[in-house]
């Protein structure tokens, strides 16, 4: 059994990691955040010691060093711009580390955190879950199986979001990465091990809501659309807890995989604390991807482009009407 902290308790995604420390029979001694609506911690660890400052969670972690419950491993689901800090501390505490995505923001973060691993003799690790997707798995190994045919697909994504959005980091590119980087990254993941590396990446359109482009992968030619903004929403989008529409269309016919999320994150934890888990250099290629995605040049609508990307660009929900990158 192992002891866990975790820093972001109160964020959007720590339930999942919560579970999956409980779910792999561990132990979540400590959490941290800044905010403290963090009740969600009576389910599985009521005794969790939880701390709103940093020093104070720093001081806690370094005296469990000197007991017999030090803490072996600390999860990380904190905005994306402050993965990179902690993953060095978190490391120069003598924990292991499981980050969500993305694991940072641009590829030579990832230079300097494997040295950082180099120096401290430990570990951190990505949740790429898509690669965990059974009918992903699946798939990947009937793209293996005929390594010489090129697939055509398409992928749509979208998930509505309110003006909220753009008052939080996801809404600043400098903190989120902009939209590519914030709802994308798992999809350019899974696309790059699915279908080989990306050898060409050009953007057709991009937004504070949106982007869209193409991609050409060893094995496939991707048109792919992105956004947050509900008018972009088909008709026959998924209502529910958030208005999506997520759809992978490969050789013209419909990819499935809606189905099958809930346990990835326990299953990731089970891969990682068996020595399998995604080290945070298997990430490197698609936050190469999206970071080419965010200093790209927008080229307009020409070339082989996704046929949403010809929808009207919007005003900004503040009135600004600018560039997300």
């Amino acid at each position: 059994m192992a002891n866990f902290a975790l820093i972001g308790a109160a964020g959007y995604i720590a339930p999942r990691h919560i579970k999956a420390i409980a779910d792999t029979g561990n132990t979540l001694l400590a959490a941290y955040d800044k905010f403290d609506s963090v009740g969600r911690l009576d389910a599985s660890f009521p005794d969790c010691s939880f701390f709103t400052e940093h020093e104070l969670f720093d001081r806690y972690c370094s005296k469990q060093r000197e007991t017999d419950h030090p803490i072996h491993w600390v999860s990380i689901c904190t905005p994306n711009y402050t993965h990179d800090a902690f993953i060095r501390y978190c490391l120069r505490l003598g924990c292991d580390v499981i980050c969500e995505k993305p694991v940072v923001l641009n590829p030579y973060n990832i230079d300097a955190l494997e040295k950082v691993e180099e120096e401290t003799g430990h570990k951190a690790y990505n949740i790429l879950q898509l690669r965990l997707h059974e009918s992903i798995v699946a798939l990947k190994k009937k793209v293996d199986e005929d390594p010489g045919k090129i697939h055509d697909v398409e992928l749509t994504y979208i998930t509505a979001r309110g003006k909220w959005y753009y008052t939080s980091w996801k809404g600043d590119a400098h903190k989120s990465g902009g939209v590519a980087t914030n709802i994308g990254v798992h999809f350019y993941d899974m696309l790059q091990w699915v279908f080989g590396p990306v050898q060409k990446n050009i953007v057709h359109v991009a937004s504070f809501d949106r982007v869209a482009g193409y991609l050409e992968f060893k094995t496939a030619r991707v048109r792919y659309f992105l956004s947050i903004n509900a008018d972009c929403l088909p008709q026959n989008a998924v209502q529910g807890e958030k208005r999506t529409y997520r759809t992978l269309n490969i050789d013209g016919e419909e990819f499935e995989f809606s189905q099958g999320f809930t346990e990835l994150h326990t299953e990731s934890y089970r891969k990682i604390l068996a020595g399998e888990g995604f080290r945070i250099s298997e990430a490197r290629p698609c936050i190469e991807i999206v970071s080419q995605i965010r200093n790209a040049t927008p080229v307009g609508l020409v070339g082989d482009y996704h046929p949403l990307a010809r929808l009207p660009l919007s005003s900004h929900p503040f009135g600004w009407n600018t560039l997300y990158r």
